[in-house]
């Protein structure tokens, strides 16, 4: 039987190879080469298109429009400070929320779930990465907000106020359940799911044999996690991060549902703010002249903030794989 098959495998290879030809091979390189090229060719028509209409807003405010915080339509004065320290600080705090609890969920899948509770787990965490951006929003708003600002930004508001650093990071002066804090927790949510699911997939390949031995020198679960899967999975951990980062970075919808959408700097993190994307999303269906300008402006900084963002991912990946 496996000597006919062999057999009968040789027979379709050998005829597979008559029928080839040169000319053939060399379409299929040309095809693979288009391919790449294509992407390319759109990255670079969007950036391209991107610096073209922002660059009247960086010839007329130059580096200021990076620093400053005003954006005054009526007067044509804009500054992008506001929408870019709401950007980064959003993200990062899903990071802090979303991180730990991805890596808990992906550990409790491939260590400490039973077998009959694994696929349900699993396919509730795939589901909310396939829910619309516009859905975490309108739950966020209508839902969380008042929530979290009865049960939260009011008593936590009155614990606080008055004392130092705490007092001014955690008082809402308006509690309204919108703000950055809302916001970096819708994120988290959303994030979670791709960072989960790659930690999962990525624990499941660490070869078996690891586990069963640091386990049978005695080890806890802990320890076999702290010191043989982490470890192991280390470099791709970060990756899914670094990918979550990039989702949080540039979320629209939801953002702009549950930040506030205020041009405000404030220390506080329960005070309405504004990201590079929600600002755009809010401003570009009416906006004209100077103002459109601006607001390509702010993509090519998004654009700039993600880029770095991914080489900085790509340097402690390196450092890790040189460790």
């Amino acid at each position: 039987m496996v000597v006919v098959s062999d057999k009968m495998t040789v027979s379709n290879m050998q005829t597979l190879r008559r029928r080839s030809s040169p000319a053939f091979d060399q379409g299929f390189r040309w095809a693979a080469y288009g391919s790449a090229l294509v992407v390319l060719a759109v990255l670079a028509g969007i950036i391209g298109t991107m610096i073209y209409g922002g660059w009247p807003a960086f010839q007329e405010f130059g580096f200021g429009f990076v620093t400053s915080s005003v954006w005054n339509v009526g007067q044509d004065q804009y500054g992008a400070w506001v929408a870019i320290s709401g950007t980064l600080t959003s993200a990062l705090i899903a990071l802090v929320i979303g991180v730990p609890i991805s890596i808990g969920i992906a550990i409790f899948l491939t260590q400490l779930c039973p077998p009959w509770l694994r696929r349900p787990v699993s396919t509730v965490i795939e589901l909310l990465a396939a829910v619309p951006s516009i859905i975490y929003g309108m739950w966020g708003l209508f839902v969380f907000a008042p929530l979290f600002a009865k049960y939260v930004q009011v008593p936590l508001t009155s614990i606080v106020e008055g004392m130092p650093i705490l007092g001014t990071v955690l008082y809402a002066r308006v509690p309204s359940g919108v703000g950055m804090m809302t916001a970096g927790i819708i994120l988290s949510i959303m994030i979670i799911p791709f960072i989960a699911s790659i930690t999962r997939d990525i624990l499941d390949q660490i070869p078996t044999v690891l586990r069963e031995s640091a386990y049978g020198i005695g080890c806890t679960t802990w320890e076999v996690v702290r010191f043989v899967l982490l470890p192991q999975a280390g470099v791709s951990i970060i990756g899914a991060i670094m990918l979550g980062l990039g989702r949080a970075l540039g979320e629209t919808m939801a953002v702009t549902f549950v930040i506030g959408n205020a041009n405000r700097l404030s220390l506080s993190l329960f005070d309405p703010s504004s990201t590079i994307a929600s600002r755009i999303a809010n401003e570009f269906n009416e906006a004209a002249g100077l103002q459109m300008n601006a607001l390509l402006a702010l993509g090519c900084i998004l654009f700039v903030v993600t880029f770095i963002v991914l080489a900085l991912a790509r340097l402690l990946i390196a450092r890790v794989k040189t460790h």
